[in-house]
């Protein structure tokens, strides 16, 4: 039985490469990946690390394309692969575009789909954009639903779905088991660098689209703040490829010496960094899972999560993105070392690092009931 999973971005690999990894194990099965190339560079980084290879890859990314560019592309592209690979399966993973298109071109070839890391929502239409229709459209395409969590589970089960639904722990936490060394040595040479001081350190990321251009100045604005009144803390920002993000950040912010601008970190990097943080302050949907596993508090720079989970687990805090309100937040747990400390105490709500082994299993009982019953 052949399983293709279909992936195109560098958040939507650090996920899936375990499970592909996982899926390659099994006996009964055979594992073929389908890169859109939604993010090049940044999406061959994690493959390799993980030792992913392509069957086939659509090559997409283009600059500065628009959503309906990079739909359509992938519809396109998913026909003639669909065509030639004759999967019995066919994964995607979240929310992005090439997930929703792959997800429909499988649809249209009568092929079922898995949907790993099913049942996040925010309530909201336009926010975040274009995610949170994206993963909706996803799960009505779907036979098969990889849920997270039990709050996942039910957010489905309300929009009645409630057929071959299971509940697996997210596939990043898996990640984590290869890519975070208490003896790490990072590849980023002025990274190195920095963190040999004893200061404290601040990971600061933020690239949403719905963000730009006004919510990512009050963040940078309100990093500069920080910076001023935190002169022993290190703020380091890995900033986004995305021309429209590097055209705030980089003016806003250069040149404060307690603020280090970095290129997009490849993933060990990024990782081992985070683990070795005080604190994440993040527009990111994948660093408010990673984070709390790594026990290092998160504050969300955006009006609301569709990871109540982490909230309600005291692992995670929406901080908004108002200038006055990050600011608030953050100095009130950078200044409060026992206050961020509880924060760092809680219990990640994303499971024990073994949902890729959870998902191979449903999906080898739905391709072959007999040998699972057996």
């Amino acid at each position: 039985m052949k399983v293709l999973s279909v992936f195109g971005t560098r958040p939507e690999a650090v996920k899936m490469c375990p499970l592909v990894r996982e899926l390659a194990r099994r006996d009964g099965l055979e594992s073929q990946v389908c890169l859109t190339s939604q993010h090049r560079e940044m999406l061959y980084a994690v493959t390799g690390l993980f030792g992913v290879r392509a069957d086939y890859d659509l090559a997409l990314m283009r600059e500065r394309q628009s959503l309906g560019e990079i739909f359509c592309g992938v519809l396109q592209g998913m026909d003639r692969v669909l065509a030639e690979a004759q999967p019995s399966l066919v994964l995607v993973h979240g929310d992005t575009s090439t997930s929703c298109a792959a997800a429909l071109a499988a649809f249209y070839h009568k092929i079922p789909v898995g949907h790993v890391e099913a049942g996040l929502r925010s309530g909201r239409r336009y926010s975040p954009f274009p995610e949170e229709m994206n993963r909706r459209l996803s799960a009505a395409l779907a036979t098969l639903h990889f849920a997270p969590t039990e709050r996942n589970a039910q957010n489905l089960r309300a929009e009645g779905i409630d057929e071959n639904v299971f509940v697996t722990g997210n596939t990043v936490i898996d990640a984590l088991r290869y890519t975070v060394d208490a003896d790490y040595v990072f590849h980023d040479p002025a990274l190195r660098g920095r963190l040999l001081s004893p200061e404290r350190r601040v990971l600061l990321t933020a690239h949403r689209r719905e963000n730009i251009p006004r919510g990512i100045a009050a963040i940078c604005r309100a990093a500069a703040r920080l910076a001023a009144d935190f002169p022993e803390t290190c703020f380091i920002f890995p900033v986004h490829p995305n021309p429209a993000v590097r055209e705030i950040v980089i003016p806003l912010l250069r040149g404060k010496s307690n603020i280090m601008l970095t290129e997009p970190l490849d993933l060990t990097d990024m990782h081992n960094l985070m683990a070795r943080c005080a604190l994440v302050l993040t527009d990111s949907g994948g660093l408010q899972e990673e984070a709390p596993a790594l026990g290092v508090p998160v504050l969300v720079l955006r009006e609301e999560t569709e990871r109540p989970e982490a909230v309600e687990a005291g692992t995670v805090r929406l901080a908004g993105t108002a200038e006055d309100g990050i600011f608030r937040a953050a100095a009130a747990l950078l200044g409060d070392e026992e206050a961020r400390l509880r924060m760092a105490r809680a219990v990640s709500p994303y499971g024990d690092g073994h949902a890729c082994e959870r998902i191979a299993r449903h999906i080898e009982s739905f391709l072959c009931p007999q040998r699972a019953a057996g």
